[in-house]
């Protein structure tokens, strides 16, 4: 009997040592935890350089062709149809009404007119392809050789190795400048 006492003693004890020890783990990696998703969110709100920023954009939709202020176009009436966004690279220029919609959900639409070479767009297909809320089409009348574009903000760049591109994708896709957070970004158009 005293032996049976002393065995049930011992694995009290190794179970209250193993219960202290996840609890210990669990706060410790809660704190790493904490600190690692307040450095991703500092970077992520920093100021990017260059990044224009524009207003009063209006949501209506409307069937009919839309003459943006801005080329490509940041916002504003749009297709009640987006286009799919969801890594989709397009190799033709798209349909600006159907992109805002899909800016309106969050996306983040890079173009490019004929100054950049075929190098630089399989860099950008890259960094689009498979990533939700993101898409790349030709833009050819953009005035910036590589516009990265989401709802009221808009970046030129040069590159695509420019540090800035993965710094607008960090801040901006399904960002707070979103209108539709986490509205689709298939089952839209594909032209």
């Amino acid at each position: 009997m005293h032996q049976e006492d002393l065995r049930r003693k011992r694995r009290r004890k190794i179970v209250y040592s193993a219960v202290a020890g996840l609890i210990v783990a669990g706060v410790v990696a809660g704190g790493i935890w904490a600190v690692t998703a307040t450095d991703d969110s500092a970077k992520s709100k920093a100021p990017i350089a260059g990044v224009q920023t524009f207003g009063k954009l209006g949501r209506t939709h409307v069937q009919t062709p839309v003459a943006y202020p801005q080329t490509p176009p940041v916002g504003g009436d749009h297709s009640p149809v987006w286009l799919n966004c969801n890594g989709d690279v397009y190799t033709k220029p798209v349909p600006n009404e159907n992109a805002v919609h899909s800016l309106e959900h969050g996306a983040v639409w890079i173009t490019y007119n004929d100054q950049a070479s075929p190098a630089d767009v399989t860099a950008l297909a890259a960094r689009v392809q498979g990533k939700p809320y993101t898409f790349l089409s030709p833009y050819p009348t953009e005035p910036g050789k590589i516009t990265l574009t989401a709802w009221g903000n808009q970046l030129v760049v040069d590159s695509p190795d420019d540090p800035r591109v993965e710094a607008f994708l960090a801040q901006y896709v399904q960002g707070p400048q979103t209108p539709e957070p986490g509205a689709p970004c298939t089952d839209g158009l594909m032209p």
